[in-house]
């Protein structure tokens, strides 16, 4: 098994990013969860430790008020990884941590690595085919984030969201997640937008 590309030191840099108190979803709690993942698929991947330090700097910058999370965090990690990997390596780390914005799979090469990446967005978007108590506690995380939203935008907003992944071909890319999460994520989405349905109607 090769070295971690994320030193100790800045494990503890990007761990206090996630726990900050305006993290009620994207916070270290989503990053250990996706560790988890990781850790059961490790084998699956070409590039482990690149995928590895993608999930610890996918979230680093996060505002809610914001539209360029994804592409700060990618700044972010190629400036704390310069030096420490090669830039064509560094360059799929980065691709993979902007990647997280649209859920859509980067153009990198080699395919061994959009593979990767797939299975890392998958790995990300797994909150969505979790049982409906836990789907639900995600949903009301968000809103938490989202707080300075008022209803009626959040309703339209979120409902679009949902409806997006819904009306994918798939929601997962990969095999993997698909056979284990594809029909739970819809049957949540359904639901969540039955509900913010519901919510407008009030």
């Amino acid at each position: 098994m090769n070295a971690s590309l994320i030193s100790p030191a800045l494990r503890t840099e990007l761990s206090e990013l996630y726990r900050a108190e305006d993290r009620h979803y994207h916070g270290i709690t989503h990053i250990v969860a996706l560790l988890s993942l990781f850790d059961e698929y490790r084998s699956a991947f070409s590039d482990p430790e690149a995928v590895e330090a993608a999930i610890w700097f996918h979230d680093a910058i996060y505002d809610s008020r914001a539209k360029d999370n994804e592409t700060r965090s990618a700044d972010l990690a190629r400036e704390r990884l310069a030096g420490t990997v090669s830039a064509e390596r560094l360059s799929r780390i980065a691709r993979m941590i902007e990647a997280t914005a649209t859920h859509t799979i980067p153009e990198i090469e080699p395919e061994a690595a959009r593979r990767d990446a797939a299975l890392l967005l998958d790995m990300d978007l797994s909150i969505l085919g979790t049982a409906p108590e836990t789907f639900d506690a995600y949903e009301a995380a968000v809103r938490r984030e989202y707080a300075w939203v008022e209803e009626p935008l959040w309703i339209a907003g979120r409902g679009a969201v949902l409806k997006t992944f819904l009306e994918r071909e798939h929601i997962f890319h990969t095999d993997i997640f698909r056979d284990r999460l594809e029909r739970q994520a819809r049957e949540n989405l359904r639901r969540s937008i039955d509900a913010l349905k519901a919510r407008s109607a009030r």
